[in-house]
């Protein structure tokens, strides 16, 4: 095992120190959150009619009054996609439930971010743009409802086996853009119909001691992934519990030939995963598969109950990429591909360019115990990417069987 860092001494994995800000794990309390409008205050009842625009006019008339915190009670309250503003908080006590509408007219088409560029699509049901120290926190639950929509994305699978993760039209749970010095603690997140929390272009976010939920049985919630981090920097994600039927946490930036020359996207510097437990999903740490850049990434102090790949590196044969400085430790657990880097080809789309040439360099995994199917899932394929300095040291691995299936597992649903 690692033994703890005195902070002095913490690093990431180029030896450029860690902020102290990443060990500042305090939570403003309620009291410290603005006035408190409480949602049951403004007609807003626990009775299965949906509303969105008494929520929406809430949030806006307390921003216009100088901020403060949306305050859900015990009860399940149905709504469309909200747009938080300036000042204003969100929290939900422990029995709260905001219950995303299934229906997808209720969640508005705009310009927004999705998988790794930018165009027309559904919003999420918790919007937030441009905000500068927005705090959701509390011990309630985001529930995104996303039964229905599992259900027709698997019956469009049936009728066009080719349709992509947009053409069943679905809303994420959180998007968060161009925020900064945001805090969503406690928080319980489940059932999401896309994406469950979705951070672009952000700085200085902390996620603490989150549940993030969906389901792989009897339905499976298709492409849910936890956390997508996307063109972020200074990223802390701890103590939270993941169990999702995709990646856990994965790292966005832009996908196609010339996507390294687009402003819309960019790199994810300095995220640090620590004191996690990953109950299942398909990938703990996933760079791709909209990716061009990640560097000074840490995961340390995980718990893996079931997984397919610890880490995994998506090699697009259509996107220049460069994932550098990527360190996991003290991982204990159970995982198909201790390290998968292999080529990705879903969806892929040269559009006419020659191949780029990618880069994986500077990859740590140390000090880990676990049981895992395949240790070394590697591919080399110098045409399509070269790989440096690939550094597997100390783990302590039970190899477990040879699972074909699980091994090899690339489908993104």
């Amino acid at each position: 095992m690692i033994p703890n860092s005195s902070l002095s001494e913490d690093t990431f994995p180029d030896n450029t120190p860690v902020d102290g800000w990443f060990h500042d794990t305090g939570v403003p309390a309620l009291s410290m959150l603005g006035k408190q409008y409480i949602i049951t205050d403004y007609g807003i009842k626990d009775d299965g009619n949906i509303y969105t625009e008494q929520l929406q006019k809430l949030i806006d008339d307390a921003s216009s009054n100088g901020g403060g915190v949306i305050i859900v009670p015990p009860g399940t309250y149905l709504t469309g996609a909200l747009f938080f503003k300036a000042g204003v908080n969100l929290y939900l006590c422990s029995g709260g439930i905001l219950l995303g509408s299934d229906d997808i007219t209720d969640y508005p088409v705009m310009m927004t971010r999705i998988e790794g560029e930018t165009c027309m699509y559904y919003s999420a049901l918790i919007n937030a743009e441009g905000l500068d120290g927005f705090v959701m926190c509390g011990n309630g639950t985001i529930d995104g409802n996303g039964l229905r929509s599992w259900k027709a994305f698997w019956q469009r699978r049936l009728w066009n086996p080719d349709c992509t993760n947009k053409d069943e039209q679905r809303a994420r749970l959180v998007y968060l853009s161009n925020c900064s010095n945001v805090t969503i603690s406690g928080l319980h997140f489940e059932n999401s119909q896309f994406w469950n929390i979705h951070i672009y272009r952000c700085s200085h976010v902390k996620l603490f001691n989150c549940t993030i939920f969906s389901p792989r049985t009897p339905v499976k919630a298709p492409s849910t992934d936890a956390i997508d981090i996307d063109v972020c920097s200074d990223i802390l994600i701890k103590g939270c519990i993941m169990n999702v039927n995709d990646d856990a946490v994965a790292l966005k930036g832009g996908k196609g030939p010339l996507a390294d020359k687009s402003p819309d996207n960019g790199s994810n510097e300095r995220i640090i995963i620590e004191d996690c437990t990953f109950e299942f999903c398909h990938g703990c740490l996933t760079c791709g598969s909209e990716s061009i850049h990640n560097r000074n990434i840490i995961m340390r102090h995980i718990y893996v109950k079931e997984g397919y790949n610890l880490l995994w590196l998506k090699m697009r044969p259509d996107t220049p990429q460069l994932y550098e400085y990527i360190r996991l430790e003290d991982v204990m657990g159970k995982i198909c591909n201790f390290i998968n880097i292999n080529p990705w080809t879903q969806f892929d789309n040269l559009q006419g360019h020659e191949i780029p040439l990618s880069y994986a360099e500077h990859i740590t995994m140390r000090e880990c115990i676990c049981k895992c199917d395949i240790y070394y899932n590697v591919l080399e394929d110098p045409e399509q990417y070269i790989l440096t300095d690939i550094n597997l040291t100390g783990n302590d691995i039970t190899l477990t069987g040879n699972d074909t299936d699980k091994n090899l597992h690339t489908g993104a649903e």
